[in-house]
């Protein structure tokens, strides 16, 4: 029996989100740990392979891989590329020049393009309550971080990095909704782990040295996080969440992790902590609730009338 069938199905949902925002918002201070330790692209490439190769391993005992079309790996490699290679390459170089403060920021934009874009491509609606809640989101994570960023830290070239890792993420969260890949969760993950890898394999081998790592036990402790709980357990989370949320709802989500990355920074990195933090989460979660709430129901009388068969049928009051 699959563990997910011991959970309560109104309680999946909300179980998936808070496990992987606590994962996704830690990450940050788990890789920085590691990156003392390691290059930046060398990191990446042993995280993602290794993360790939458990993944498929762990497909091999579902049924899914045996329908997997052409189309379909076509399409995972490319969504491996956008949201592995591209975003976590790209955020990782752009974090040398520039605060994690700000990164996070920039960063954090992702469920306002994304509710922009999924308008167009993916045919989701963009209410009032939506607008105001990404509203609320923005302002709260500027709250936090706007004191953070110091004008002597910016790099032009940093933000552009950065800039370019958020589009990464975004267009990757569009397509995989507007894609669908076929194939079980287990397998497009490991799939995608596996196509990041070997995209940013030759940027590691080619422009960092084997040499840098230092193999410590904080190292390899790092390490093993991030392949086991945030490029597998995480990433197969988020997939979840994509597939049963909106793709703007799902997105919100990420408002949450710039408050929570700055509680893993103090508790793992011991860096500090302001009244601020915790005032800019207020808004944050006001967001994310008017974002992610379902729309009422309008409350509109129902009528039952009898059919031919017999039968009581409610009929909409509103209808003519």
């Amino acid at each position: 029996m699959r563990f997910a069938l011991l959970i309560p199905a109104r309680a999946r949902l909300p179980l998936a989100v808070a496990t992987f925002c606590v994962i996704w918002s830690s990450a940050y201070s788990v890789a920085k740990l590691a990156l003392y330790d390691c290059p930046p692209m060398l990191l990446l490439t042993a995280r993602f392979l290794l993360a790939g190769a458990i993944a498929l391993a762990a497909a091999a005992f579902y049924p899914g891989w045996r329908d997997l079309t052409k189309r379909d790996v076509i399409a995972l490699a490319v969504l491996g590329f956008l949201n592995f290679a591209l975003y976590l390459g790209l955020n990782y170089y752009g974090m040398l020049t520039i605060p994690a403060g700000l990164s996070a920021l920039i960063i954090s934009a992702n469920p306002v393009l994304t509710a922009v874009l999924a308008t167009y491509f993916l045919n989701e609606s963009m209410t009032w309550r939506k607008a105001w809640g990404l509203l609320l989101g923005v302002g709260g994570v500027a709250f936090i971080l706007g004191s953070r960023a110091t004008a002597d830290l910016l790099s032009p070239i940093g933000i552009a990095f950065t800039l370019a890792a958020l589009f990464a993420l975004v267009i990757g969260t569009i397509l995989f909704k507007r894609l669908a890949p076929g194939g079980s969760l287990w397998l497009g993950n490991g799939i995608q782990n596996l196509a990041g890898g070997l995209a940013v394999a030759p940027f590691a081998l080619g422009f960092e040295r084997v040499g840098d790592v230092v193999p410590s036990l904080r190292f390899f402790a790092a390490l093993a996080y991030s392949v086991v709980l945030v490029s597998i357990v995480a990433y197969l989370l988020w997939f979840y969440i994509l597939k049963v949320s909106g793709a703007t709802a799902a997105s919100a989500y990420h408002f949450l992790m710039p408050p929570l990355g700055l509680f893993f920074g103090w508790l793992i990195l011991g860096e500090r902590a302001e009244l601020a933090d915790l005032l800019g989460i207020v808004p944050v979660a006001l967001g994310i609730y008017l974002v992610t709430r379902p729309a009422l129901r309008s409350r509109v009388p129902q009528f039952r009338i009898r059919a031919v068969d017999g039968t009581l049928r409610p009929v909409d009051a509103n209808v003519r």
